[in-house]
């Protein structure tokens, strides 16, 4: 196997980047002759596992149809890490790709050596690599043999920018093309404005303030209001000392955008909400932008989302302008029953479902209740399968227990099956008054919906004989039946601390799960390893 082939762009950007240009090497000098070297003295590199993509071969792939010629010019090449320090435009950190280094060496005449043409190919790959399929590996499991062709290969993305003398037309191409990932953009960008500007903290009252109450920071909570957009710049300045109904109306917007209570009452988590630093925001939009790196290109035509964090479902139009579904979802409970993350395909809705009750909630649930009353079934409408199983034949697992339609019935008058090995689905509940909480992690891990007739007409209403009288017919008592979908439609259950709506205001929401700790780790490790690496 060639040398080349083996070498990881890591451990070429890190030689490179480490070692002061040789002389003797001149642009005559084949790029195989000037790498063949440092790669034996590297080593065989391995795919680093705190990377999403596989680097090996990338530069054996760049250069070979090239014929090993150098890729870069003075003007391009300076154009190259203009590209390169825009990547905080995405959330990402320049100086993973070396920028400094390389600009040193590009001011003092560089240009034209191997060593430096090698170490910006690496980095330019490295950079379309990372805004292709994210900089570790993805929550959803996905891995590089799942990667498109079209916007996850860098290397096609970086020779075809060169040929068409446009690298941030390849950059475009390489981001995920999705509406949402510009608009978190445009909202990291706002708030790394505000993160830039004194944030001082707003005093905590005593108790909860109600409009026309007394709160002797109402000017500077006006001006905070009127800062984060919950007000509009000609909102009247409140009287001295005072919380006014106008401000109250500012704190109920800013209350919708951070999952909070909407009651106006400028109490605890109100103000401890207002009193996040903008760098945190900024934080939390950066991590958004990376999760959307790790989703798969969806066609047009509907998709629905699941944002766990924010508890929110959407049923996206893409490719039309129609206005997005939303509603509230109840999702699994931190700690115990999280709901997963995954990307899968909605394929039948079921009205009037049977409840298969899982074995955990049989052991856990089921079974003591029986011990406390023998007619627990009955009074929950459960039935054993086989029908008169014993309490030994549950306990031993050679028989289940399942939930007969009806309004008892926990998945409601419909379930929307997307088929996958953790059997979770959205489904409707007859527990409604769970909606109007602020926090809904509440389930054993599936998704309960709001507003399950919206929902069903969403996903049946392009195929006949489905409409919104025929969705609420079939939502009437009455027997099971199965619908399956013309066509199955995408699914993404996402996590997000950070989101932004299609008018462009950013949602904030907490971190139930601790997924924003834990890939904050994994991103600082990664930039430690890449590092150490430049620094060998």
């Amino acid at each position: 196997m060639k040398l080349i082939q083996k070498i990881g762009v890591t451990r070429a950007l890190a030689w490179c980047l480490g070692m002061a240009l040789a002389s003797g090497i001149t642009l005559a000098q084949s790029v195989r002759a000037a790498i063949r070297s440092p790669a034996e003295q590297a080593g065989v590199s391995s795919a680093l596992s705190t990377f999403a993509t596989d680097e090996r071969g990338w530069l054996e792939r760049f250069y070979a149809p090239r014929a090993y010629a150098p890729a870069w010019n003075p003007s391009s090449a300076a154009d190259a890490l203009e590209v390169l320090r825009d990547a905080t435009a995405h959330g990402l950190d320049p100086q993973d790709y070396g920028v400094d280094a390389l600009q040193r060496q590009l001011d003092g005449g560089a240009a034209g050596s191997v060593r430096f043409d090698i170490a910006l190919t690496a980095a330019m790959l490295r950079y379309l690599a990372d805004l292709g399929a994210g900089r570790v590996p993805s929550e959803y499991g996905v891995g590089p043999a799942d990667a498109q062709p079209g916007r996850r290969d860098p290397v096609e993305r970086l020779r075809a920018g060169l040929a068409g003398g446009g690298l941030r037309a390849a950059v475009r191409t390489a981001e995920p093309q999705l509406r949402q990932y510009e608009w978190v953009k445009a909202a990291l960008a706002d708030y790394r404005e505000l993160a830039k500007a004194p944030y001082p903290a707003l005093p905590r009252p005593s108790a909860g303030v109600v409009a026309g109450g007394a709160y002797p920071g109402a000017g500077a909570l006006f001006e905070r209001l009127v800062l984060l957009k919950d007000l509009p710049a000609d909102a009247p300045p409140p009287p001295d000392g005072v919380y006014s109904g106008p401000m109250e109306e500012g704190v109920r917007r800013f209350q919708a955008r951070h999952g909070l209570d909407e009651d106006g009452v400028l109490g605890r988590g109100t103000i401890e909400a207002l009193n996040v630093p903008p760098g945190r925001r900024v934080r939390q939009l950066e991590l958004t932008l990376e999760r959307l790196r790790w989703l798969p290109e969806f066609g047009l035509g509907p998709l629905i989302v699941v944002n766990l964090p924010a508890y929110r479902l959407w049923g996206l139009h893409r490719g039309s302008a129609e206005a997005p579904l939303e509603m509230r979802v109840v999702v699994g409970t931190a700690f115990r029953t999280e709901t997963p993350l995954f990307v899968g395909q909605m394929r039948y809705v079921e009205f009037h479902p049977y409840w298969n009750v899982p074995r955990s909630i049989l052991h856990n649930e089921v079974l003591p209740g029986l011990a406390r009353d023998a007619r627990y079934l009955a009074q929950n409408g459960m039935e054993t399968v086989p029908p008169g199983a014993s309490v030994a034949d549950l306990a031993a697992d050679r028989a289940r227990v399942r939930q007969r339609p009806g309004p008892k019935n926990a998945l409601g008058a419909i379930k929307f099956a997307m088929p996958n090995p953790m059997d979770i689905y959205l489904h409707a509940t007859p527990a409604q008054a769970l909606f109007r909480r602020s926090r809904r992690d509440l389930s054993h891990g599936c998704i309960r919906v709001e507003d399950p007739a919206a929902l069903a007409l969403f996903v049946l209403g392009r195929q006949a004989p489905w409409n919104a009288e025929a969705v609420r017919a079939a939502l009437q008592p009455g027997p099971t039946r199965r619908v399956d979908l013309a066509r199955a439609i995408p699914v993404v259950i996402f996590y997000a601390t950070a989101i932004v709506d299609n008018v462009g205001r950013p949602h904030f929401a907490a971190d139930i799960y601790g997924r924003d700790v834990k890939l904050q780790q994994a991103l600082a490790a990664r930039h430690e390893r890449i590092v150490s690496a430049t620094e060998k």
